[in-house]
């Protein structure tokens, strides 16, 4: 399942790299989206957040991977579809993301494909 949200929605964003952390954001706020963005799990679960919210999420952090980060936000009652990002996925990752009802999409992203796979949801 990819982010089915409307333009206006909040879109979680946790990665390490400022690079791409900072190119996201920008992308998914030009795109008319509110990003909340972290650079690990544990500063986005120490933050007050939205009750629903598209998660994007770089699987290979610091601390919590983002499995953890997914299932803690989850448990802190954070709902809405998640989006996980990363290098080399094994094949594990994209069974779990299977289980969790999420999405894998490969680093890098070209060009437009995290705006893409968000927009692709919302007409199903």
């Amino acid at each position: 399942m990819l982010c089915a949200a409307a333009p206006t929605d909040a879109v979680l964003l946790v990665d390490d790299d400022d690079g791409l952390r900072a190119a996201l954001t920008f992308s998914l706020e030009t795109d008319g989206r509110t990003v909340l963005a972290f650079a690990s799990a544990e500063a986005a679960l120490a933050a007050p957040l939205p009750r629903r919210a598209c998660m994007v999420l770089d699987h290979r952090l610091p601390g919590l991977d983002g499995l953890q980060a997914f299932e803690a936000l989850r448990g802190r009652g954070v709902t809405g579809p998640a989006i996980f990002i990363t290098s080399h996925p094994k094949p594990a990752l994209y069974l779990a993301a299977a289980r969790a009802g999420a999405a894998v999409l490969e680093k890098p992203l070209l060009a437009d494909a995290l705006i893409l796979a968000v927009r692709s949801a919302q007409h199903p």
